[in-house]
């Protein structure tokens, strides 16, 4: 925690070019784009890093494919452009996966039509991915036996992508590039309103962690709040085009439950989207997309009930999923950019395109809705609308995204080989640990290959069924800003998504777990765990 407190005294000293509000991906990707191209930055979160939104989707950075029964193609075309250059950047990390799709009879297109969309959506997508093809029944049963197929029509294969990680992870990488090009970042620093006088906003803060008050000086601020922009922005007395209607989704983590690692996609009993995602070991189903009012929720026996009966009704198990076999759950709202939230417009129509509105006489910025696979636009947007407002941008073609280039990953890979890095992978690890390692942390797996060589025990896993090794965790105590110990359960890593909460607490090696991440406060921050578990 050393690294938060050093930036937090940092943010009271002089004025920072932008003070960004909220860290989810939306806010990572403004800091990560403005601190590359040499603007002075300052980054906040009332929580810990993607604590909302952007650590409760699917996983999945795809173009929108359904956005096509709307007629959206700019949107789609879109999408599909930025779902490629994330592809294209983050070659360990977002990959293409395919989608094995299955039509019902009765469904409001023939199969043939809407396989002649998954056509156009290739199309689209530039060839970039495998090419789609079309299923029978038969064929569809022999991919997957758990598929049920006898009121089938027919369905389809086409390809999208996935975080191979999860999503809280990949935005924390744009934190920890935005560091890397000197950013001042905190998380549990929480912005209680702001004002402007001389040119200057005034954000007053809070350091929830230390019970401390302090000021935050800036030329312009960044609402990127994610479901709370609007909150903020009534705080501060910003008047925009744009609102946030609240899209609720809820996702469940089961036991694996395919034979094959692609997401099976079917249409739920209402007729929206349902998933069924390879996850490791575990799968994750849902999602249920039910229009709220306010982006605090919760999953309700409802949302269970939802999901499982859709379960239990496209696959055929061996036994149907109940709620013991539950281990864990994501819930939280997708906030949709929309222009009247009184609207009668179809829910399920609405854009999930993003908008960033201006107030250029006072230079705010705020926010609205976005989507994992746009990120990097946002980021671009972001530097040119900064730009516009006369904030300096030293370095305007500068390149902010991306995994570092070959010279650096050979230097990786030649030092894991000397050191026979991959021999060390433990025997119930699903991949060799150079590319597990490169893929988590890109060239700072370069001072987690310092740890081993120093002492080979490093190299040890920990914890039991959570693929992190010891000098993971002194690294993650060092550079990533764990504050508690659900920030690297839930957040840096997915051990909170894929283990039961019951098990992560009685299991061997999670003490040493907390010493390494929190010294003397070890003791107290698992008792708080432990506590919140209850």
């Amino acid at each position: 925690m050393q690294l938060r407190d050093t930036n937090v005294d940092k943010m009271q000293q002089g004025v920072y070019d932008v003070l960004i509000i909220g860290a989810g991906i939306n806010g990572a990707v403004s800091a990560a784009s403005l601190s590359r191209k040499g603007v002075k930055v300052a980054l906040i979160d009332k929580a810990d890093f993607a604590s909302e939104t952007s650590s409760n989707s699917s996983n999945l950075a795809w173009g929108g494919i359904k956005y096509l029964e709307n007629h959206e193609y700019f949107l789609v075309n879109k999408l599909c452009k930025s779902r490629n250059h994330l592809m294209r950047s983050y070659p360990s990390t977002v990959k293409e996966i395919r989608f094995l799709t299955t039509l019902q009879k009765g469904f409001r297109f023939p199969a043939w039509f809407v396989y002649f969309g998954t056509l156009v959506y290739w199309i689209m997508g530039r060839f970039f991915t495998m090419r789609p093809i079309f299923l029978k029944p038969n064929t569809i049963k022999s991919l997957e036996p758990a598929i049920e197929v006898n009121s089938s029509q027919g369905g389809f294969e086409y390809s999208d992508a996935f975080l191979h990680d999860n999503d809280a992870r990949f935005v924390f990488n744009f934190i920890r590039t935005a560091m890397d090009n000197g950013a001042c970042i905190a998380n549990y620093v929480c912005a209680n309103g702001s004002e402007r006088t001389d040119d200057t906003w005034t954000t007053q803060a809070y350091d929830s962690e230390n019970d401390k008050h302090f000021e935050i000086r800036s030329k312009v601020i960044i609402n990127a709040c994610g479901p709370y922009v609007d909150e903020y922005n009534q705080i501060n007395k910003q008047e925009t085009e744009h609102q946030h209607a609240f899209s609720k989704g809820v996702h469940l983590i089961v036991r694996k439950l395919t034979s094959v690692d692609k997401v099976l996609a079917f249409f739920a009993s209402d007729g929206r989207l349902f998933f069924v995602i390879p996850m490791g070991q575990r799968t994750c189903i849902g999602t249920t997309d039910d229009k709220v009012m306010s982006p605090e929720t919760s999953v309700t026996e409802a949302d269970r009930d939802f999901i499982l009966d859709n379960v239990n009704a496209l696959l055929s198990l061996e036994q149907p999923l109940t709620r013991d076999d539950i281990i864990s759950e994501r819930c939280g709202v997708r906030p949709l950019a929309v222009k009247d939230t009184k609207s009668d417009e179809d829910w399920v129509a609405l854009s999930r395109k993003h908008a960033i509105d201006i107030n250029q006489t006072q230079n705010h910025l705020s926010i609205f809705g976005g989507k994992l696979t746009d990120c990097l636009n946002v980021g671009e947007e972001v530097a040119n609308i900064i730009s516009s407002l006369g904030v300096t941008i030293p370095y305007p073609s500068a390149i902010w995204y991306g995994e570092s280039d070959d010279k650096i990953k050979q230097e990786f890979e030649y030092r894991a080989k000397l050191i026979n890095l991959d021999a060390m992978t433990p025997a119930y690890s699903s991949e060799k640990l150079t590319t597990r390692l490169w893929r988590r942390y890109d060239m700072h797996a370069l001072q987690i290959l310092d740890e081993i060589q120093r002492d080979a025990s490093q190299a040890e896993q920990l914890m039991e069924n959570a693929e992190y090794i010891r000098a993971e965790l002194h690294y993650a105590a060092r550079r990533e800003m764990i504050t508690n110990l659900e920030d690297f359960l839930r957040r840096r890593s997915k051990i909170e998504m894929v283990l039961r909460k019951r098990e992560i607490i009685g299991t061997k090696g999670i003490k040493e777990a907390c010493s390494i991440l929190f010294g003397d406060k070890a003791e107290q921050k698992l008792q708080e765990y432990i506590e919140q578990c209850a």
